[in-house]
């Protein structure tokens, strides 16, 4: 790409800051640098048109968690670990919530539901046991009180089969997160942060006091540091990064007469979520069928993953209501084998904020932050 003397001198020359991806962590890293220190020269690189991974792909949950997730969690983490999760979560939506404002991301706690079956009843047994547990805890982070209830009585109201139990957590919630992009991308440039959207950094290198940057429009770039938010994608750029691409395949219904659903449910231990949007059902996930082929970051849909979310649709979710598919999308998570992010210095002047393990839109605010205080130590 050629490039005017203006174009060159505006966009591209003495840049402090170059962050890779405008997600949800690269724009809230933006937002903390520039507020921190208002005459940095910040430039956001985005490949796509719009963020490319999970952050206005996903469906919209306030990601609080579940019983059945928090069960499984102590399987593999410290008891420490599990709940300073969660504290993390929590303290990442509202800061969410206050930099952007509830109507501008349409922020609703109408609540989350874990369904189960009959066949998992032990399941639901251990989950309903652990529940006082559970909420001690949990109290002592939120300040409310009984956030995990049984809620068996609302079956019938949301017209489920094959569900013999729900719970409620009452501090899950919902968000728009294409308004939440619109919102943080917004607030950014009105603070001077350049985004770019369509300009692919292809490699970056640390030469000591600077980095460069190639990018695929052959512009070469030059900066005082870089921060890498690209999740799922980062190994691309940083190979010994451990993050596992993880697709996770949505679709959406045409808006339903009266539709019953209000608020956010999980399904077969969180491998299934659906939620109302008006009155339109999103249902995603899936990835358990075969986590092999989900472990891409090719954006695409598969005839398993789709034929599955059909058939729950039809024999779990809507069994009595004529529904139409009115659109299919995917989005890229990036996961670990522990259930932690990483933000971390790589080199003298690069460093990178990814792996939200499916939690972005929870945990992402402060996430951008930490990588933002990296980069500070760094000028």
């Amino acid at each position: 790409m050629q490039l005017s003397f203006w174009e060159k001198d505006t966009y591209f020359s003495n840049i402090d800051v170059l962050i890779i991806g405008s997600g949800i962590v690269g724009l809230n890293a933006a937002l903390h640098l520039k507020t921190t220190q208002p005459k940095l020269k910040i430039l956001v690189a985005e490949r796509g048109l719009l963020p490319t991974g999970a952050s206005s792909k996903n469906a919209g949950f306030a990601c609080f968690g579940s019983p059945s997730e928090l069960l499984e969690d102590l399987t593999h983490h410290t008891e420490d670990e599990v709940f300073g999760l969660v504290e993390r979560r929590w303290k990442g939506l509202q800061r969410l919530r206050h930099n952007l404002g509830d109507v501008a991301i349409d922020y609703h706690q109408w609540g989350g539901y874990e369904l189960f079956t009959d066949a998992q009843q032990e399941l639901y047994t251990s989950c309903l046991d652990k529940l006082p547990y559970f909420n001690t805890y949990l109290q002592s982070i939120t300040g409310e009180q009984n956030l995990f209830q049984p809620a068996d009585s609302s079956i019938s109201d949301f017209g489920f089969k094959n569900v013999s139990h729900l719970l409620l957590s009452t501090a899950e919630g919902q968000i728009d997160t294409g308004k939440m992009i619109l919102a943080l991308t917004q607030q950014v440039q009105a603070l001077g942060v350049l985004v770019l959207n369509g300009l692919e950094i292809t490699d970056i290198h640390d030469e000591g006091t600077s980095i460069t940057a190639a990018t695929a429009q052959s512009i070469n770039l030059k900066a005082r540091a870089a921060l890498v938010a690209t999740n799922g994608f980062a190994q691309k750029l940083l190979p010994n990064v451990q993050v596992v691409p993880a697709r996770a395949q949505v679709l959406i219904t045409k808006p339903i007469d009266n539709l019953k659903l209000k608020g956010t449910f999980h399904y077969d231990c969180g491998y299934y979520y659906f939620r109302n949007i008006g009155n339109r059902v999103l249902f995603g996930g899936g990835r358990n069928l075969d986590f092999t082929a989900e472990e891409t970051t090719a954006l695409g849909l598969t005839e398993l993953v789709q034929h599955k979310l059909e058939e729950l649709l039809s024999t779990v979710i809507l069994p009595d209501t004529p529904y139409e598919i009115e659109h299919r999308w995917s989005g890229i998570m990036g996961l670990g084998t522990q259930k932690t992010t990483i933000v971390e210095q790589v080199s003298e002047r690069i460093s990178c904020a990814v792996r939200m393990g499916g939690m972005g839109v929870a945990i992402g605010s402060l996430v951008g932050e930490e990588g933002a205080e990296l980069i500070l130590q760094q000028l």
